[in-house]
């Protein structure tokens, strides 16, 4: 096909983010539009890299394809990358933003992962995989946001990457096992006495809710760490990290309000509460001031 234009190929980008992910293509409008329109860039390239790999357990492709359209997507990190539909928009995104090529690369290594493991021994393996799978794609975003010039921020960017890839752990727990996949840490199965065996039975027992309240206030723990990065986030673009933070936040109330069974019923937020923490979110944001403003006044 004909190389797209840049304004064609954001336009892909945009109808690839709107048909995989509805809550994060709502979200991603409240930022302004040039910087809305580099997110969906961002999102299709890690999309694409997640379906790539998704796209082998169901027998659709073999690992050898997926890691050909992984090594695709890292072509497009090139000065001169292959054609395809993505590559001008994310060309323009990286250009535009100063946007430095490592935590794309990173996000590819982690995807790769999944071809490779599918049980972690400890939390510093799995923190390993989110930090690529998920924490590397908040570096690249709070950059597309903008933000003060402050030596924390790509830190806290880190931990709400963490917090938000630990909670999509816990609210997959059924779905990841069915194919094979087990990202809560070994260790802490141990710890609890709750076995692989056992997951794979859908045994639901105090064993495992002792386990899952585990797994949820260490991730809470990071969403708690991570919340310093929304006053170093520009006014503009501030409403959407937050939103996204609550949204996810949500989801581990809701893990304990179904008492912690996430083998039954998978967590999920009714539009009706979107809707409510939407509008909750919108004005929060507009009450946080810069920290300067902050320390200033105090």
């Amino acid at each position: 096909m004909p190389r797209l234009s840049t304004e064609e190929s954001y336009a892909y980008a945009q109808r690839l983010t709107r048909a995989a992910a509805k809550n994060f293509y709502y979200t991603f409008w409240f930022l302004p539009p040039e910087r809305r329109r580099s997110i969906f860039a961002v999102y299709a390239f890690s999309r694409r890299a997640d379906d790539a790999v998704d796209s082998t357990e169901d027998g659709r492709v073999s690992e050898d394809a997926a890691r050909s359209a992984l090594n695709h997507l890292r072509g497009l990190l090139d000065p001169e990358p292959p054609d395809d539909p993505l590559a001008p928009a994310l060309r323009d995104t990286i250009e535009r933003f100063s946007l430095a090529v490592g935590p794309f690369a990173e996000l590819l290594a982690g995807m790769e992962m999944d071809l490779v493991k599918t049980r972690y021994a400890t939390f510093d393996d799995v923190y390993l995989y989110c930090y690529r799978a998920a924490a590397v794609v908040g570096l690249v975003c709070i950059e597309i946001f903008g933000h003060e010039d402050d030596p924390a921020v790509r830190d806290l960017a880190v931990k709400l990457g963490i917090a938000m890839q630990l909670t999509n752990i816990l609210r997959d727990v059924k779905e990841d096992a069915a194919r094979g996949r087990i990202y809560v840490p070994e260790e802490d199965l141990r710890r609890f006495h709750y076995s692989a065996d056992d997951l794979s039975r859908g045994i639901v027992d105090q064993r495992f809710r002792s386990l899952l309240r585990f797994q949820v206030d260490r991730a809470r723990g990071y969403f708690h760490a991570a919340e310093p990065l929304y006053s170093l986030i520009l006014p503009e673009s501030r409403y959407c990290p937050v939103l996204l933070m609550r949204f996810y936040s949500r989801i581990l109330d809701r893990i304990e309000l179904q008492d912690y069974d996430v083998l039954r019923r998978r967590p999920r937020l009714p539009w009706h509460e979107k809707l409510r923490l939407a509008g909750a979110t919108w004005l929060e944001a507009r009450r946080v001031r810069p920290r300067h403003i902050q320390n200033d006044v105090a």
